[in-house]
């Protein structure tokens, strides 16, 4: 969507700051021997509690209040029996919704402690987040942000997995554009004022290719390659962005 009053701030801002909140409270409970199912639990727990509503639950049906994906799972992970380890990289997906407005980030939390492989595409992720965000501004392609995530990406010796990509958002979980983590000389889509997307890193540490497992939901690795994800809802200005969920 694109922002063209103050109440759609307003309500974007708030749903932003509830998914922030709900990741904070999150990040604090992922230890190891807890289970993405308890992890789950809290996520709707906090949800219910600011009144709002998993968007992934109403609009897909997805069958948890948040997504919860372990190393080699990319996205989409359906929360259950499985507990938490020592060593591993848990993808935390929190897309909300509230008083009609919807807003989606996500974080990879590394379970200490942790070797250098695990904690370099996490961290790459991030970084390629904080460096796309410098072309995030009214004017500019949609494909110079693609190109700098891809960029640092490689840069780092890492894959962006093509398959997954940013979008808009704000009045529907998933709105037109993409905003794809790979520069497509094709793309000449121009960033305009008030637009709401997502940018969002999907890496993984081998090859690109990804599968969908038998649950219908989780995408993993097709090389067991450990994955990481970074992504945060934000409004497009000629200053530059506005994270919403941060």
């Amino acid at each position: 969507m694109s922002i063209e009053c103050h109440e759609d701030f307003e309500g974007l801002t708030r749903t932003g700051q509830i998914v922030a909140e709900v990741l904070r409270t999150l990040r604090e409970a992922v230890r190891p021997g807890v289970t993405t199912a308890e992890l789950d639990a809290i996520a709707a727990r906090e949800l219910a509690a600011r009144g709002a509503q998993s968007s992934p639950a109403l609009v897909y049906g997805f069958p948890g209040a948040c997504c919860i994906s372990v190393n080699d799972e990319v996205v989409h992970g359906v929360p259950g029996s499985r507990a938490v380890r020592a060593g591993d990289i848990v993808k935390l997906d929190v897309t909300a919704q509230k008083d009609g407005y919807v807003a989606d980030a996500a974080i990879s939390v590394l379970v200490p402690p942790v070797d250098a492989a695990t904690a370099r595409p996490a961290r790459c992720a991030q970084r390629a987040f904080r460096q796309a965000m410098r072309f995030a501004r009214t004017g500019n392609k949609i494909s110079a942000i693609s190109a700098s995530v891809e960029r640092e990406v490689r840069r780092s010796g890492f894959s962006v997995v093509r398959e997954l990509c940013g979008h808009g958002v704000g009045r529907t979980i998933h709105e037109s554009p993409q905003v794809p983590n790979y520069y497509d000389p094709t793309d000449r889509q121009i960033l305009t004022e008030g637009l709401v997307i997502t940018v969002e890193p999907i890496i993984t540490a081998g090859r690109d290719g990804v599968c969908t497992d038998n649950d219908g939901w989780t995408i993993r690795t097709l090389d067991g390659a450990r994955s990481a994800h970074f992504e945060h809802t934000l409004v497009v200005t000629r200053k530059g962005p506005i994270l919403l969920t941060a």
